[in-house]
């Protein structure tokens, strides 16, 4: 019998398989699902240390950006040097997974690496405690991109491990107006531990395990049922929901990228995170913002240390809860405790403000079902409001969208902005325009460009330098900027009481150190 052409062309690209292994499951197609990692990726790095790790590194990446691709046999080979009590399967789904973090999200993933020499010592003791492998660390990057502070816009899971809210309080997480702790990396790690032993139990296969934590046991006790009671994670692949198909592939691609990230030159970000930090529990209501003024401490590095209070304020007196500091500045918080109550009690520990933090409303954000993902690339002279004017969103959309708190954005940073579907071609375009031609379609002029922001004082102020504040700034953002300042030394410099009172264009001085 003679077959045409096309047909023969139809029936191997039909009947084309690639092997998994050597379980010999057939893989029909070659999904790709690398979506969520760029999301995950993205959120990370609009977190306060790496805003600041990449302000402070601009030059880290400008030798090898592109990345290097290897043979399949190279992946395949060290795959298998990899002690995992989990297979680590290999085909060309995992390999453009793997291309995701190596090649063309590398920079980003270099976040991650910095953020795992934190997270990941806390997750081995946790685990290790539980008789959990350690390598079902590597589970909390595909999550979240070991981003404590991640959502999922679509489901609301929520934190390091993406805890949805009624999985998170069937293991005991406290979740309220006021406190989140699928937030807290502690607690969330001890919560997932927990939950990984009950799958465990139920499925004796760690693959199955990984897969139900991602979409839940429901949804593989179907697949289960709907393949003829079949429990190898192959045979059900089909069965299981879109994102769960790409997770053990993200998985293992997660695996290969932290392993082997020497190979592929990436650097882990250096991030500013207190290698040594402690934990003290405080017993009545306190606010960050009022340690943060009282010791001169970074109010967003607090945020970051503490992410499970949404509003900043850590409710003591309903129970005693955790406050994580630097270890250095924990027998000053001990020794300001009262000083720290006391300070704006009627502001920051008012009825009012118990369930909103005083220097951000309450925000119900826009709902984005329906509507069209526009991604836009910051350019220089852009700002928030600029920005919502251009795509006809409001400013706390953007924040809330990006995980941005205040109103700083950086040159270069990608914001995800959902619009109508029926305009989006037309707001693409914005990405193409001008600073001008964008003021221009919105009916206002383009800002007249300012001088340098750092600017050196004349020969007889020697021994200091000047900064103009810019839209966005903060004290603790500013002495960032440079080597051995500190936030006091600049507010008592400048005469600056508040230092929640710094202006657009006002002149600080900067004492210079050597």
């Amino acid at each position: 019998m003679k077959i045409k052409p096309l047909l023969l062309i139809f029936l191997l690209v039909t009947l084309s398989v690639r092997l998994f292994g050597e379980n010999d499951t057939i893989i029909l197609r070659s999904e790709i699902y690398t979506e969520k990692i760029t999301r995950d990726l993205d959120s990370l790095v609009n977190s306060w240390y790496v805003r600041m790790a990449f302000e402070n590194n601009p030059n880290m990446f400008t030798g090898d950006s592109v990345g290097t691709e290897f043979p399949d046999s190279v992946y395949k080979g060290r795959l298998a040097k990899v002690y995992s009590i989990i297979k680590l399967p290999y085909n060309s789904i995992i390999r453009n997974h793997i291309h995701v973090y190596t090649i063309r999200q590398r920079e980003k993933f270099s976040a991650v690496l910095g953020m795992m020499d934190y997270y990941f010592p806390m997750i081995e003791d946790i685990f290790d405690a539980n008789g959990l492998p350690s390598e079902l660390k590597y589970m909390a990057v595909i999550e979240s991109a070991l981003n404590p502070n991640a959502v999922n816009r679509y489901s609301g899971a929520t934190g390091l491990w993406q805890f949805m809210f009624s999985t998170g309080r069937l293991y005991g997480l406290t979740i309220n107006s006021l406190v989140d702790e699928r937030r807290d990396p502690v607690k969330a790690t001890q919560a997932a531990a927990r939950y990984i032993k009950d799958l465990y139990n139920i499925y004796n296969d760690w693959i199955l395990v990984i897969a139900a934590f991602n979409c839940g046991p429901g949804n593989v006790n179907k697949a289960i049922r709907r393949s003829g009671n079949k429990k190898d994670y192959w045979d059900i692949y089909y069965r299981l929901p879109r994102e769960t198909r790409g997770y053990i592939p993200q998985y293992v691609a997660a695996t290969y990228a932290i392993n082997y990230y020497r190979e592929h030159n990436i650097v882990p970000l250096p991030l500013n995170i207190p290698v040594s930090t402690d934990t003290i529990m405080v017993n009545k209501d306190i606010h960050l913002r009022q340690i943060s003024e009282v010791m001169g401490l970074s109010l967003e590095e607090l945020k970051a240390l503490n992410p499970q209070y949404k509003t900043g304020l850590i409710p003591g007196s309903s129970k005693p809860m955790s406050l994580t500091l630097p270890v250095n500045h924990l027998g000053d918080f001990i020794d300001l405790n009262d000083t720290i109550r006391s300070y704006k009690a009627d502001l920051y520990l008012s009825r009012v403000n118990q369930i909103a933090d005083p220097a951000r409303s309450s925000y119900v954000p826009a709902d984005v079902k329906g509507k069209a993902k526009i991604l836009y690339t910051v350019k220089d002279g852009d700002n928030l409001g600029f920005i919502s004017e251009w795509f006809h969103v409001g400013v706390s959309d953007i924040r809330y969208w990006n995980n941005i708190y205040r109103n700083t954005i950086r040159v270069g940073q990608k914001l995800a902005i959902f619009v109508d579907p029926s305009r989006a071609e037309n707001y693409t375009k914005i990405n193409t325009m001008s600073l001008a031609e964008k003021q221009q379609m919105s009916g206002k002029p383009a800002p007249v460009t300012t001088v340098a922001a750092v600017v050196p004082t004349d020969q007889a102020e020697g021994d200091y330098i000047t900064y103009r504040v810019r839209y966005g700034d903060t004290i603790w953002d500013i002495v960032k900027m440079f080597d051995n300042v500190t936030a006091t030394d600049v507010l008592t410099l400048n005469n600056i009481s508040d230092p929640g009172k710094i202006k657009v264009g006002q002149i600080l001085k900067i004492r210079k150190k050597s």
